[in-house]
């Protein structure tokens, strides 16, 4: 079940939140939960297994790990805090990166791993990493066990945010699992986040998709380089507008339910430096991996050989996570020998640049990685940045890039304003009355014309599901 459907905007959302509301305060985990796990089976029944057994696991491995420590069994918790991150990990591995080592063995010649052929858990690796964290924070004295493993299960299973983050770490969240308060004003502003990242997801991400997908299609001894940079252009709002909408959509339902969760975007495109960009962009995934990895390790607090190697190590666990394929550890790679050339010397020449040259110079390697990012096959890959920097089997341009550009230029301008703050700040200073009239006109507006799409509609991806 997806946010973007019919079915859920229209059946399933008013239902939860009728029953939610109606529901006294103690039993509202508990109906919480049942939803969660509907709409978790709806697409997969047959994996609620491994949602039990990740709830069960944790729920038992937080509380061991508390005990110990009360009784000053310090390696008792460690021990307690290991198992449960090597369970998390190993439902994570054997899912999402056995088929994957099983095929790069074999094609080697190395044929012991079967490959098994299954389909991989919708979510896993955001839930994984939240279950993780959790017993990570108790250890740590951040957070309190939770005993009540309804109250638990609602956490890991909590359907806004289970199957595309954001990544909410149990400290975070702690508080508002046991007691949480509801106020019209919250729930109002629920609403308006919601169709907002609503409108990003259907009206710009589907639509902005569909370009690059007329690309991606084509075969590559007939790409130009203006269409190869047209239709990465396209990706890169594509992806931006399909996650951001969905963690929108996210913190919307969330607000709607009494929760609030963190932001996880923040304009990513106006950065000026790629440093920045990552502290704009998947703000979650990129704490969580702070957090848990780069600190751990030692983070900036080293030596500079040191430091490098832990931004490559974290570099590479990142894109490895992103999906179980060569390009994604390369897309992390690149991004870990950009961030050691920004931190070893390049940032402080890039700061003394105007900001246009530091705009353009974040944005012309971010284009590079979503090359890489999009772009699973190798040769195709190869070729594709071959285009990009004029080595194009179709030439400079054709007819077919001037077509696209004419068709899709009014979609790009509207994608490239909406992904700055400049219609925010605009909205800030529009007077306290008209604000109130205008608001319900658009939000109301934006609903309708985006059930208008999707009634119509057949194309309705999100990409980070497959994640």
């Amino acid at each position: 079940m997806v946010f973007s459907s019919v079915f859920f905007l229209f059946f399933y959302l008013p239902v939860v939140l009728i029953i939610y509301y109606i529901t006294p305060l103690k039993w509202r985990n508990a109906v919480l939960l049942v939803f969660n796990l509907i709409f978790y089976a709806w697409g997969e029944p047959v994996y609620i297994v491994i949602m039990f057994a990740s709830i069960a696991i944790d729920y038992t491995h937080g509380m061991l790990v508390e005990k110990c420590k009360a009784r000053g069994n310090d390696k008792g918790a460690r021990w307690a805090v290991a198992s449960s991150v090597f369970f998390n990990l190993a439902l994570l591995f054997f899912f999402k990166y056995w088929d994957f080592i099983a095929g790069s063995l074999r094609s080697v010649g190395i044929g012991f791993m079967p490959t098994l052929g299954l389909s991989l858990p919708i979510g896993i690796s955001f839930y994984t990493f939240q279950t993780m964290s959790y017993t990570i924070d108790v250890y740590r004295g951040d957070a309190r066990a939770q005993r009540n493993i309804v109250n638990f299960g609602t956490f890991v299973t909590l359907f806004p945010q289970l199957i595309a983050g954001p990544i909410i770490k149990y400290k975070d969240l702690d508080d508002q699992i046991d007691h949480r308060t509801y106020h019209v004003e919250q729930f109002a502003s629920g609403v308006q986040v919601f169709v907002v990242g609503l409108a990003k997801k259907v009206l710009l991400a589907n639509n902005l998709g569909m370009l690059w997908d007329a690309y991606k299609a084509m075969p590559v001894e007939q790409l130009t380089t203006a269409g190869a940079w047209l239709g990465l252009l396209a990706f890169a709002f594509q992806i931006y507008f399909d996650f951001s909408g969905y963690s929108d959509m996210a913190v919307g339902l969330g607000r709607m339910l009494g929760f609030e969760f963190m932001r996880n975007f923040n304009y990513p495109y106006i950065s000026k430096s790629l440093t920045e960009f990552w502290r704009r962009w998947h703000i979650s995934l990129g704490s969580w991996f702070r957090e848990y990895l780069y600190i751990p390790l030692g983070g900036n607090r080293v030596s500079k050989p040191r430091l490098f190697f832990n931004l490559i190590v974290v570099w590479a666990a990142t894109g490895i996570w992103h999906g179980a394929s060569w390009n994604f550890l390369l897309w992390g790679l690149f991004f870990a020998a950009m961030l050691i050339l920004e931190k070893g010397f390049l940032l402080q020449y890039l700061r003394k640049t105007p900001a246009a040259v530091q705009h353009i110079y974040t944005l012309f390697f971010l284009m590079i990685s979503w090359a890489l990012f999009a772009v699973e096959d190798f040769s195709r890959m190869g070729a594709w940045l071959a285009a990009m920097f004029g080595f194009a089997g179709g030439g400079l341009a054709d007819a077919a890039a001037g077509y696209y550009l004419r068709s899709y230029l009014p979609m790009l301008i509207i994608a490239v304003v909406a992904s700055t703050p400049l219609s925010a700040r605009l909205w800030d200073r529009l007077p306290e009355k008209p604000m109130k009239v205008i608001l319900p006109v658009l939000l109301l507006g934006g609903l309708v014309l985006s059930t208008a799409y999707l009634v119509d509609a057949t194309y309705n991806p999100f990409l980070y599901f497959r994640f």
